[in-house]
């Protein structure tokens, strides 16, 4: 990994590829497979934005494409074809004039098809044609994601928001910590995993025993299909 790209990350998170299959607990082939053929090239193609950086284990991407990943799985979850899902992302960053349209709180799903809010507060159907949609909004994503004044996301809870356990790219390099702590997850666990138990790593680290059992959750769910 060249220094230059690496300090140029550094403020928005840095997470291999098996660290965002982690994270979003899906298939570390899958993840890869979707970096190649989307973000590296169809979307890079047509926005000129770089996505990844370095090569093979090295390859790494930043937190904003990790939240991108987890949008595009929600997309895939709810059966919209990934043409579908290239359309909209490409649309949705014309209109939205940004890189990563996916990471944006204007993103809704009527479950059927994409959706985004204009500046107007229009919902538009995320195709070419951009006619106005008059439905009823039943399911709005990105539950697990905290998003900035600026409509964009800013963190990431793995487990979900009753879960103190957040993805933030200004902490620890954007790996899982303990909310309002730099206290890593995996540390927990590790020490865990060692012998410790809940309440001495409670004690320890001054931590309630439900942020101990999270950080252990994360590290033994298993991940999607």
């Amino acid at each position: 990994m060249e220094s230059n790209n690496l300090n140029q990350q550094l403020g928005g998170g840095i997470y291999t590829i098996p660290e965002v299959a982690f994270i979003l607990k899906l298939p570390v082939g899958k993840v890869r497979r979707w970096m190649t053929e989307f973000w590296d090239n169809k979307f890079s193609k047509k926005n000129s934005n770089k996505y990844s950086w370095g090569e093979g284990r090295d390859k790494a991407t930043n937190f904003y494409t990790l939240i991108e990943f987890y949008v595009f799985y929600q997309l895939r979850a709810l059966n919209i074809s990934t043409n579908r899902i290239f359309k909209a992302h490409q649309d949705m960053a014309e209109q939205l004039n940004t890189a990563y349209p996916f990471a944006s709180s204007k993103l809704l799903s009527d479950g059927k098809s994409i959706l985004f809010t204009m500046k107007d507060g229009t919902i538009v159907e995320a195709d070419n044609t951009r006619q106005a949609v008059f439905k009823q909004i039943i399911e709005q994503f990105c539950k697990k994601i905290e998003f900035s004044t600026t409509d964009i996301a800013e963190r990431f809870y793995p487990l979900g928001k009753e879960k103190h356990i957040i993805v933030d790219p200004h902490h620890q390099f954007g790996q899982p910590v303990i909310e309002e702590t730099n206290i890593l997850a995996q540390t927990l666990y590790e020490l865990y995993n060692a012998g410790e138990t809940v309440a001495f790593l409670s004690r320890l680290y001054d931590l309630k025993e439900i942020d101990i059992q999270s950080a252990i959750e994360l590290f033994t769910i298993k991940e999607a299909a």
